[in-house]
């Protein structure tokens, strides 16, 4: 099926603007209405009982080839459907009990939900020799020394594996990236081989370049063995020519930003025709980055058989629609607390005045430096977060100046700053990254030690992604936040949500961009009752000791929030 660019969808000439691309052309009822069915395909393998650890994939070298020989002329191109391959797990995994599968996703602390007319969930598998993955990847995941799966893979794995559609919820830091990087490579290895013009067979789409570099890096570690396992970046800020020529050469996988990827569809470059795999990773944040019409665009012109397993950090209302419209039955899986406080994460708030924010920074930075160097350890990683790019070079000019090593990273910076400031950053030659909010999702820095908010962001969600860049993948991290007066409505939500999760309670606030508004509804409410409340008392606002005002603050939070505040997971 070829991409017809909306604007060229009732016009008879859009047959021959797009006739380059090879392959099956879909009629308009499929193209648009896949998302019910596309999945019987891909269930049959469920009823499978022939339990054995070598699935029936073609040797990816005969699969995945590509043909030495100039090709024919694509028109005469043969249709080529996808295999979706009957995977089956190994035989003691194949034999758990339902006691046993919910034993396991209870001391994995994983939630997982199906429609009452879907298949039941394939079981968490704990290991990946019992996963029957390729020779291939499994001698790629020795070489990396991963040993045992974390709680996402455990279970999103076997679920793509067998073709089901997931919708995925996951701390920062989890390993979610391996969960869908590795079934994606071995769906690629049972289709047929790519011929020059063809489109991906596996797409991913992500928010960030940067986001989109680490999967594409995570995809290379697990597909080192396969020579012949093409990649394509696409994002925006690089080269575009490069990215044209590895497209129309051919790529097993594309991982790409919504915006480019749509750019290089519209000028033929590349094909949907071929994708039978999707991943739309970190999807709250591209819908909250504005890219919700370009999922659209690409989902609804998707072939009708294709598999599509969606990340996110958050459940908002928006992210359930897109779910609900685009995924066919899918599993639904919740590991650990949904966007509530890191529990593995120490959270300090200080208060103070704007314009000594620089002088308290520095202070915190040089005592660590030295308690650092008296340990004889070297300086923690550490990310300072500050509101606006401007701020952001001031402040790691201030650092530098005071002898400490620090880079700033923000969207105003072009690519190859952004890649030079994290690689430094990455390999420990900078100790201190000043970043905005670019650098508060997505990105996977092992080791962060220490997040300091020198300037506290609007919202909730964006404190708690912030603060997940340290206390990763198991380890214990540091927070401190420097709060002023106008930060007090969000230091409320933020000490209750701490004392929340000190008392087990579980997702204490909603999220997306309808919670979002609704918050700041409820912010400037508290501000007018602070104003009405120091009127009253016949005094000037500033005169107020907030904190003592501190109890009433949460009850109206409490009062604000509620109904917003449930999961969106809970029926």
């Amino acid at each position: 099926m070829s991409y017809v660019p909306p604007h060229l969808r009732n016009n008879s000439s859009a047959t021959v603007a797009t006739a380059r691309t090879p392959s099956v052309t879909l009629d308009n009822n499929n193209h648009h209405h896949h998302n019910n069915n596309h999945h019987k395909l891909a269930f049959t393998s469920n009823n499978n009982t022939n339990v054995n650890c070598s699935p029936s994939l073609p040797s990816f070298h005969n699969a995945s080839r590509r043909s030495s020989a100039a090709p024919p002329s694509p028109r005469i191109f043969a249709t080529l459907d996808p295999v979706f391959p009957q995977w089956q797990p190994s035989e003691r995994a194949s034999r758990m009990t339902p006691e046993q599968i919910e034993e396991v996703r209870s001391r994995l602390n994983l939630d997982v939900t199906v429609a009452s007319d879907s298949p039941p969930a394939p079981a968490p598998i704990e290991s990946f020799t019992d996963m029957c993955l390729d020779s291939s990847i499994m001698k790629d995941i020795a070489y990396h020394e991963y040993t045992r799966p974390t709680s996402i893979q455990a279970q999103a794995m076997p679920i793509a594996l067998s073709g089901r559609d997931l919708l995925g919820c996951a701390e920062t830091g989890s390993g979610k990236t391996a969960a869908f990087t590795i079934p994606m490579i071995q769906h690629c290895l049972a289709q047929p081989s790519i011929r020059r013009n063809d489109g991906p067979l596996a797409l991913v789409l992500a928010p960030t370049r940067e986001l989109a570099q680490q999967i594409e890096k995570e995809v290379k570690a697990f597909s080192r063995s396969l020579e012949s396992l093409k990649t394509a970046i696409v994002v925006g800020g690089t080269n575009i020519e490069k990215q044209r020529s590895e497209l129309r050469a051919g790529v097993e996988i594309a991982v790409a930003t919504p915006g480019r990827f749509i750019d290089h569809l519209q000028q033929g470059n590349t094909s949907l025709s071929r994708i039978s795999f999707v991943v739309l990773d970190e999807a709250d944040r591209m819908l909250d980055m504005g890219f919700e019409p370009q999922i659209r665009e690409v989902m609804r012109s998707l072939p009708e058989k294709h598999q599509t397993l969606l990340f996110s950090a958050t459940m908002p209302v928006e992210i359930e629609a897109l779910a609900k419209e685009y995924l066919a039955s899918p599993v639904q899986v919740k590991v650990g607390k949904v966007s509530s406080p890191t529990t593995n994460v120490s959270q300090t708030l200080v208060k103070i005045s704007e314009n000594e924010k620089i002088d308290r920074l520095l202070d915190l930075l040089v005592e660590d430096a030295s308690q650092a160097e008296k340990c004889g350890h070297p300086f923690p990683l550490t990310i300072v977060f500050v509101e606006r790019k401007t701020r952001c070079d001031e402040v790691a000019e201030a650092l530098v100046a005071q002898g400490l090593s620090a880079v700033s990273l923000h969207g105003g910076r072009s690519q190859s700053e952004r890649e030079a400031a994290l690689h430094d950053f990455r390999s420990g030659s900078t100790n201190i990254l000043v970043a905005t909010d670019v650098a508060s999702r997505g990105l996977d820095v092992t080791g962060v030690s220490h997040v300091i908010n020198l300037d506290l962001p609007k919202t909730m969600e964006d404190y708690v992604h912030r603060i997940g860049r340290t206390g990763r993948a198991g380890s214990t991290g540091l927070a401190t936040s420097f709060y002023t007066d106008r930060d007090m409505f969000l230091v409320a939500n933020i000490r209750k949500a701490i004392a929340d999760a000190e008392s087990g309670n579980t997702l204490t606030f909603a999220t997306g961009k309808v919670a979002r508004r609704k918050e700041k509804e409820a912010a400037a409410a508290q501000k007018e009752a602070n104003i009405a409340l120091s009127k009253q008392l016949g005094l000037g606002a500033a005169s107020i000791n907030i904190e003592d005002k501190y109890k009433f603050m949460i009850t109206a939070a409490n009062i604000k929030r509620e109904g917003a505040a449930d999961s969106a997971w809970d029926d």
